[in-house]
């Protein structure tokens, strides 16, 4: 019977989001979180050895700038009461959506009466 290779325990420190993206991996290989990061380290060295070494993604690639110009063009090319018409209609696409929950809900204003408006429109003053 063969014998399995010796084994070492060590603790090692890394991002949360890379543990979680290892035990993905490991879930959807069925295999241990080890086995993933080991198998990570020889084909990293392999990659090495055949002189096509694999560079580490960078942590956070920004989008395009372009996307971002081009949405705020279209949007500023509408009249106020499209943007605003625009604004309502995605608040109640996003409630019919989202059901009713107790977390919190960002809502943004340009001016100060409106979030007053709102207040009123929502219930919560009088």
């Amino acid at each position: 019977m063969p014998r399995k290779p010796p084994i070492a325990r060590i603790s090692i420190t890394i991002p949360a989001d890379t543990l979680r993206l290892a035990d993905e991996l490991a879930a959807k290989l069925d295999r241990p979180r080890s086995w993933v990061i080991g198998e990570a380290v020889r084909r990293w060295q392999a990659s090495i050895e055949a002189e096509t070494p694999v560079h580490p993604a960078p942590e956070w690639v920004p989008p395009p700038k372009s996307s971002r110009h081009e949405q705020l063009h279209s949007d500023m090319a509408l009249s106020i009461e499209a943007r605003v018409d625009a604004a309502e209609d995605a608040n109640r696409l996003d409630r019919e959506l989202q059901p009713p929950c107790r977390g919190v809900r960002l809502t943004l204003f340009d001016r100060y009466e409106d979030y007053l408006d709102w207040k009123k429109y929502e219930g919560i003053i009088r």
